[in-house]
């Protein structure tokens, strides 16, 4: 299962070509709906598949490419190879930095590729267009899920949806009265769970604030938190800072905060469904929320690296990994909601989709799902610049000091 979802440093990270806008190092490109706000390199999606190669590099989270070695009744990767015969080799990596960094060796056919991650991918030419008339599982995939921010680029798709979730309000329900509903229980100075609250340890969480502020002073006039110009920014990171001393631990791993939780070394914060069912399932008297205001949240995308020769195996595993069978293994053994509308019905929990809000777009739309901050706005504003993610990174480590 997920180890990590953190982002670090953007050390060893390489702006070639047009990546620059990602990077915001130089002026970005043309943007239209559903873009990213840039102009990505030129690259053909595969036409058609041909005779698979006879392996394949997978690059994945923890937890989305099993094959038996962490646990013999999960595996995915020896049916797979049984029917296309391909032999895959599976890479796990911890962080989206590390899979960003991982896929500049051009030694990985896919890459299974959270939104922080995947525009960084897409902007330096390391994954081309998907053509989903290949994937035919793709038909089956929520609406909802399909041509957004994250995994597509002037209306043109660079990748598959996986699974998403988002991160919940979560809380010791002996040790938190009231039950809260609103973000402000972890941003307020006066809060009585000083030094009693965890948050997500990532650059990316500078979005929390955004959002909190988005809701809590709307004279800021954010209106995407993943696009925040000085003003905005500085709000945000102002916000964090104050939180600071609120702050008990950042995690990065999901069990070490299950484990914090349960031992009651923190009573609130930020998590993940799975971080609350794995706690709740050890005793821990744990509830959670999407808050009033909303929460930000990951929708993976499976992508395939430009410099594959193993295109056709990519594509076959695109289409098994989605598979509603498949689909719906992974995103219980993970825990998060399946993108494929068939998976529900292969769960072995009758229940899972009901819990994880597989295919409720109106949930769903209450998430803003983590998407790589750029120097031109991702809100559509042309008459400022947005602080891209090097700003992030660097605005990260002052927070935490």
């Amino acid at each position: 299962m997920r180890n990590s979802r953190t982002l670090r440093l953007l050390a060893g990270l390489v702006c070639v070509g047009t990546a620059i806008a990602a990077c915001g190092t130089s002026s970005p490109g043309t943007s239209n709906a559903g873009g990213a706000g840039f102009t990505p390199p030129k690259l053909e999606p595969l036409a058609q598949l041909g005779q698979p190669e006879g392996a394949l590099n997978v690059l994945a989270w923890p937890g989305y490419a099993e094959n038996g070695s962490n646990d013999p009744n999960v595996n995915w990767v020896t049916p797979f190879e049984r029917q296309t015969g391909c032999k895959v080799n599976v890479k796990t990596f911890g962080t989206s930095d590390e899979a960003v960094n991982l896929m500049k060796t051009g030694e990985y056919d896919v890459v299974s590729a959270s939104g922080d991650a995947s525009l960084r991918l897409v902007a330096s030419g390391d994954v081309e267009p998907v053509n989903t008339s290949l994937v035919p599982n793709y038909a089956d995939v929520f609406d909802f899920l399909k041509n957004k921010s994250w995994n597509s680029v002037n209306n043109v798709s660079y990748g598959i949806p996986h699974g998403w979730g988002a991160n919940l309000l979560t809380w010791r329900t002996d040790k938190v009265r009231p039950a809260p509903t609103s973000w402000s229980s972890m941003f307020d100075v006066n809060s009585p769970y000083k030094g009693k609250i965890t948050a997500y340890d990532s650059p990316i969480y500078i979005a929390d604030a955004a959002l909190y502020l988005m809701k809590h002073n709307p004279g800021l006039g954010i209106k995407n938190p993943y696009a925040l110009d000085d003003k905005q920014f500085n709000a945000a990171v102002d916000l964090l800072k104050q939180q600071r001393p609120l702050i008990s631990e950042y995690w990065s791993d999901y069990l070490k905060e299950s484990q914090a939780l349960k031992n009651g070394d923190s009573v609130l914060g930020t998590a993940w469904q799975v971080t609350v069912n794995v706690t709740a399932d050890e005793g821990a008297p744990l509830q959670s929320i999407l808050p009033s205001e909303g929460a930000t949240g990951w929708s993976d995308t499976w992508m395939v690296a430009a410099k594959s020769q193993h295109k056709t195996c990519a594509y076959k595993w695109l289409d098994y990994i989605i598979s509603p069978k498949v689909n719906a293994e992974v995103a219980e053994y993970f825990g998060e909601s399946p993108a494929n509308s068939k998976a529900c019905a292969q769960t072995t929990d009758a229940k899972f989709c009901d819990t994880y809000h597989a295919g409720d777009s109106a949930y769903a739309a209450q998430i803003y799902y983590w998407t790589t901050p750029i120097a031109q706005c991702l809100d559509g504003r042309t008459d400022v610049r947005c602080k891209d993610y090097g700003d992030w990174t660097r605005a990260w480590t002052e927070i935490k000091g």
